[in-house]
């Protein structure tokens, strides 16, 4: 149902135009919005008013309008005022009203529509019949991003990113749990670049608006309504894997995951033999903030000794011997593209399964 608020807005403006004052009542006789404090008339004549046939009635000088939602009362407008034009301005107050739950209501449909879509709560033919209703395209190029806000049930946000991208232009905000924004972007080509700056963009002005830091993550791009929960469950998995092996980056997406969405869809016991069989008991759980730099600066660089010194201020027999003490620990030696490999790999399991460890405790 639309807010009192909502309401109270719609009648202030009016008011200030016409100098007329407007009261709106709820079936109960309480009063949800007025544009003055004072109305000497009774609960019972609105309450009778109300579930009389009769769609105005003329009270003490008093107009009273019913608000009608899908042909159902919903409230009692009165109006009253020096001027002739009275109950004109109150058929329009009514009006407005009317249009404003109409176009509430369909935001929810839509809202309650995108979340079942999402979630695959829908049949086929659902969502066919149901989008032509909520005159939702059916075809058109859409992408989900997925903004993880890490506060519970800030509406905040959602207001923030609704002023941004509009339903206008095919753009939807909806959530289907406490920490995370949903937000199903309809586009007119499939640019990777133009992707990644809205992606960008978002955790900007959640930084620098809001005082949010975010975490964004996106699936790919679809060409159907009915894809739009692959694009979905695509940009949970990057959230989920942008955690565990690109903790760094604020916004990952689905298409860059590489190696780490295949690790992700491994058996846990997959995983533990495997880092056995490559480290045996000398698992690098933890390892120290030079050596993990140092690793990840030389898989940079294309295992390039000088190249990665260079860039670490340090000399190239350093780098060599912090090279064969890892080899000499796990008997591979990162210079070689096949040991290379195998420890990357190997590392990025261990990864993971720390992550599902601290996750079950």
């Amino acid at each position: 149902m639309i807010s009192n608020q909502i309401i109270q807005t719609s009648i202030d403006e009016l008011r200030a135009i016409t100098k007329v004052d407007l009261y709106v009542f709820d079936l109960d006789g309480l009063k949800v919005a007025a544009t003055a404090e004072e109305l000497t008339i009774s609960r019972e004549i609105i309450e009778n008013f109300a579930s009389s046939p009769a769609d105005s009635q003329i009270v003490s000088g008093y107009h009273l309008l019913k608000i009608l939602d899908e042909g159902e009362v919903a409230y009692v407008l009165i109006a009253r005022g020096p001027s002739d034009d009275v109950y004109m301005v109150g058929k329009i107050a009514v009006s407005q009203i009317q249009n404003l739950i109409i176009a509430y209501k369909e935001r929810f449909d839509r809202n309650n529509f995108f979340q079942n879509l999402i979630l695959d709560n829908l049949l086929l033919v659902d969502i066919y019949n149901r989008a032509q209703k909520l005159h939702i395209e059916v075809e058109g190029m859409r992408i989900v991003y997925l903004i993880e806000t890490k506060l519970e049930k800030d509406n905040s946000a959602m207001e923030m990113l609704r002023s941004l991208f509009s339903s206008q232009n095919g753009d939807y905000i909806t959530a289907v749990d406490e920490k995370n924004i949903i937000l199903i972007k309809s586009l007119e080509k499939d640019d990777p670049d133009v992707l990644e700056r809205t992606a960008e963009m978002i955790v900007d002005m959640m930084n620098s608006e809001a005082m949010m830091n975010v975490r964004v993550a996106y699936g790919t791009v679809v060409k159907d309504l009915r894809e739009v929960s692959k694009s979905y469950k695509e940009a949970m998995m990057a959230l989920d894997v942008g955690k565990i092996f690109y903790a760094e980056k604020n916004v990952i997406a689905y298409a860059t995951l590489g190696i780490g969405r295949l690790i992700y869809q491994l058996p846990v016991n997959l995983c533990r033999i495997f880092v056995q069989e490559i480290f045996g008991d000398n698992v690098p759980y933890d390892i120290d903030d030079e050596t993990l730099t140092t690793i990840n600066k030389f898989f940079e660089n294309n295992l390039n000794v000088s190249e990665t010194s260079r860039q670490l201020f340090i000399h190239r027999n350093t780098l060599v011997y912090r090279i064969e003490k890892i080899q000499k620990t796990t008997g591979l030696d990162l210079r070689t593209f096949d040991d290379a490999l195998t420890f990357k790999i190997a590392l990025m399991v261990v990864n993971y399964m720390k992550y599902l460890n601290s996750i079950q405790y």
